[in-house]
């Protein structure tokens, strides 16, 4: 199993702000600046889907499969031979909000799925997270 873990402290954010943010899919474009479009098919539930599509790249179909309401979601993409868990986790602290993005990527052919598409989102996800606590940040200043 391959893992890739980033996690940082932002002050000045509110986790009810970013919670919203993150589980309005359809709008993830406006701080993902890689993305094309998203759009989640029915509620922000366990078992519903979403279609993301990076820009370059092909649309990918996910699936929501785990739910804390308010402290974590993990969601799966399947490829050919290997399976990309992403799992959000939003925590209070008193040094602020920590945001931390954890993917794991199994399956036999991982290897593949890895340098095609996983290193590049765990090389992304410092900067991501530095926007959406920007963005999250902005709503009441």
């Amino acid at each position: 199993m391959w893992v890739r873990k980033h996690s940082k402290v932002y002050q000045g954010v509110k986790k009810e702000d970013v919670w919203r943010i993150c589980t309005d899919i359809n709008n993830w474009p406006t701080w993902h600046g890689d993305l094309e479009y998203c759009k989640l098919e029915g509620p922000f539930k366990v078992g519903s889907y979403f279609k993301l599509k990076p820009k370059g790249a092909w649309a990918v179909k996910i699936q929501l499969i785990e739910i804390e309401e308010g402290r974590k979601f993990t969601d799966v993409t399947r490829f050919f031979g290997a399976k990309m868990y992403d799992t959000h986790e939003f925590e209070e602290t008193p040094e602020g909000l920590r945001l931390t993005n954890i993917l794991k990527v199994t399956g036999p052919l991982k290897w593949l799925w890895i340098k095609l598409v996983a290193q590049n989102v765990a090389d992304s996800v410092s900067e991501e997270n530095d926007t959406l606590a920007k963005l999250a940040g902005s709503l009441h200043g």
